[in-house]
């Protein structure tokens, strides 16, 4: 009697078959063919069909050529144990079992990031696994899309060479042919400069001269930018500070927004006082 490999490493969730060869002398009828887990020296171990917690789980195939094989379906963490074969024949005291039998590992995926970094920089993701699988080909999602071929993987890792502000997001690993059982997402977040730097432009119709207009500048930043600057064209010193600004001249006006990352500007934004309306152009 032999087994086709001593350990088995599966996915949480999966189905899992584990196989092996016997033969028997011809004079002997075999009577039953059971499994058996983590099998007791001078104790008779109860079929495994007959446990409660694998009844319903547990399938048994034998062929005429004497394979035979266990299918232990949505396979859990409890599931880690000791499998062995056990045949039983028509003679009292003929009866063998394989020992040690084949060890089943039972691992869920996890994905090991950085957490964060800053534009620019590279990442590496890693699909960490507590036992080895085997000849697994791991399949990278972000955002729960997944990745082009485009992207860097190497075995269990996914390569961010240059990172940018698009490749934050949630990442998550599986393998393919159990695409149903990924893993938990982890997030990576991406710092980077204020960028979309924009300036908008409150109330949208003609103002009526006695009333004001004000302009607030809007960005993307991480971190959240911290500084808002306002210049208007043609001059260098900043004219107002903060995310609103209201303009009492005519002229071009523009915002400049910074984080500890760096700064951009908006475009310029015209405003006109025209005697008795202060009209503007967004």
């Amino acid at each position: 009697m032999d087994y086709i490999q001593q350990e088995i490493c599966s996915l949480n969730g999966s189905t899992v078959f584990i196989n092996g060869t016997f033969t028997h002398p011809e004079h002997l009828i075999v009577k039953q063919r059971i499994w058996v887990i983590d099998p007791v020296r001078n104790k008779e171990p109860p079929d495994l069909k007959t446990a409660s917690n694998f009844s319903d789980r547990v399938e048994y195939f034998v062929d005429e050529q004497n394979n035979f094989a266990l299918k232990l379906s949505n396979i859990m963490k409890e599931d880690e144990h000791e499998y062995c074969f056990r045949v039983l024949t028509n003679v009292e005291g003929q009866r063998w079992m394989r020992t040690p039998g084949i060890k089943l590992r039972v691992t869920e995926l996890h994905v090991e990031s950085p957490g964060e970094v800053t534009e620019g920089e590279s990442a590496v993701l890693t699909c960490k696994t507590t036992c080895s699988l085997t000849d697994p080909t791991f399949i990278w999602y972000k955002d729960g899309r997944p990745l082009t071929t485009e992207m860097i993987q190497k075995n269990q890792q996914l390569h961010l060479q240059t990172v940018s502000s698009e490749d934050a997001g949630s990442y998550s690993c599986a393998v393919r042919g159990s695409e149903h059982l990924p893993s938990t997402a982890q997030t990576l977040r991406v710092r980077h400069p204020p960028k979309s730097v924009s300036v908008s432009i409150s109330p949208s119709g003609g103002i009526v001269e006695g009333s004001s207009v004000t302009l607030t500048c809007s960005s993307d930043g991480d971190p959240p930018v911290e500084n808002y600057t306002w210049f208007k064209e043609g001059g260098d010193s900043p004219v107002g500070s903060g995310h609103s600004y209201v303009p009492l001249q005519s002229g071009s006006y523009y915002c400049q927004a910074q984080n500890q990352h760096g700064a951009q500007r908006s475009a310029a934004v015209p405003v006109n006082i025209n005697g008795e309306t202060l009209d503007y152009i967004d």
